[in-house]
């Protein structure tokens, strides 16, 4: 089980958007290799320009997933993750697509103690009301490092095609935090989230908790 939460804060041509979202995971082995994740997203959305604010809060989309490890030996592992968006949200307040969505994720991983790395490609078909970019793709590379026993440093950067027809320059982000193992099943974690492209949200808070059972 996953809860984890992102306050977003970006100002664009005036514009000043800051966005809250919590996010509930619940992860199962279905076998060994086989795992089902359900997410489940709130959001809360506050824009404010010359003429005004615009609010909208709700159940953003769910989503459910399959994660395939197909591959694991000497420390280095492949997995194949897809899944699918379902339409819970209200997508006349921006919180959702309105309408079923489907990706695929290949997510790469090598242990070198006492280093982690995670390479993930993937693919988002975009199937939307808001005349969005319908083909996405993504790119990330993460690290973790366990510094002391029990806490280890997080870094991520990444790029993903930007859904906006009219832009052509793609969010780019750099991530930097820290996971905190309270117990063998429980962590806990913090991060900071900073934009390199300008399309990219300017920076993000998050938190988040983890809990194996």
């Amino acid at each position: 089980m996953e809860v984890n939460g992102e306050y977003g804060h970006d100002r664009d041509d005036g514009v000043t958007t800051k966005v809250v979202q919590l996010t509930s995971a619940l992860t199962y082995g279905i076998i060994d290799p086989l795992d089902i994740i359900l997410g489940i997203p709130y959001q809360h959305i506050r824009i404010e320009d010359s003429e005004g604010v615009t609010k909208g809060d709700g159940a953003s989309d769910l989503s459910l997933e399959l994660k395939w490890r197909f591959y694991e030996q000497d420390g280095l592992s492949f997995a194949l993750k897809s899944g699918v968006t379902l339409p819970a949200g209200d997508d006349e307040k921006g919180l959702g697509s309105g309408k079923v969505t489907y990706h695929l994720f290949f997510i790469g991983t090598k242990e070198m103690k006492p280093w982690t790395f995670h390479l993930n490609l993937g693919y988002i078909r975009n199937e939307n009301k808001r005349d969005e970019r319908k083909n996405l793709w993504h790119a990330s590379l993460a690290t973790t490092v366990e510094v002391v026993k029990d806490i280890k440093v997080v870094g991520n950067i990444g790029i993903q095609r930007h859904a906006d027809r009219n832009i052509n320059i793609d969010p780019a982000f750099i991530l930097g935090g820290l996971i905190y193992s309270l117990s063998e099943n429980f962590d806990i974690d913090f991060g900071v989230k900073g934009g390199l492209t300008k399309p990219e949200t300017d920076y993000s808070v998050l938190a988040g908790i983890t809990w194996r059972f």
